[in-house]
């Protein structure tokens, strides 16, 4: 990895530091030949503070150490994405992030159409929506729809049309989602069983 710490006449490169888990960025640091050489060695990240003029290692007073999992050098030779597991929050206010953002793992447009399942569920304006129409039947006509939805997956699976067994799964994995929080859970639930089982 060849880094170029002089691009900036200072000596230092940004460090964007980033949950190997959730993927969610969690501050940003600069780092130094000495500070980068010392985060190898040590597994835990250790940045040049430009305020007190010398290395620190994150978490070295509070304990909520960054966690080396990997470092990525950009295109340009001159910053670091730095994938660590924390050990509690990462902002010396206390916050998981330094954007005072809670660090949990989220789907992209997976988690936003939960959001918009439990706004239905829970929302008595949307009543004429088919998510609320479902959820006011019951959990046993929203467990009946998923069952539904799955055998036609299964028939999809065995013809050629690609675009029925996709738009099937698309209904399974929507009506699964409505399920899960029928029973008071969310995919990320399942997630962390999943987790377990590696």
């Amino acid at each position: 990895m060849k880094i170029d710490f002089n691009k900036n006449n200072d000596g230092l490169v940004p460090a964007i530091i980033q949950d190997a888990l959730t993927k969610n960025v969690l501050m940003l640091g600069y780092m130094n030949e000495e500070a980068l050489k010392k985060t190898n060695a040590t597994k835990q990240v250790t940045f040049y503070s430009r305020t007190k003029q010398r290395l620190w290692t994150k978490g070295e007073k509070s304990g909520n150490f960054l966690n080396l999992v990997d470092i990525k050098l950009d295109c340009d030779s001159d910053s670091l994405l730095i994938q660590v597991l924390p050990k509690g929050p990462t902002c010396h206010k206390g916050s998981d992030t330094c954007w005072n953002e809670d660090n949990i793992e989220t789907y992209g447009f997976i988690t936003n159409l939960e959001n918009i399942i439990k706004d239905r569920k829970t929302n008595s304006l949307s009543k004429e929506s088919y998510v609320a129409s479902l959820f006011e039947k019951g959990i046993n006509k929203i467990a009946q729809k998923v069952g539904e939805e799955a055998v036609e997956v299964v028939i999809e699976a065995k013809d050629t049309n690609d675009d029925l067994f996709l738009n099937e799964s698309a209904d399974l994995l929507f009506h699964y989602l409505i399920l899960l929080q029928a029973k008071g859970f969310y995919l990320q639930d399942v997630m962390s069983v999943l987790k377990q089982r590696q």
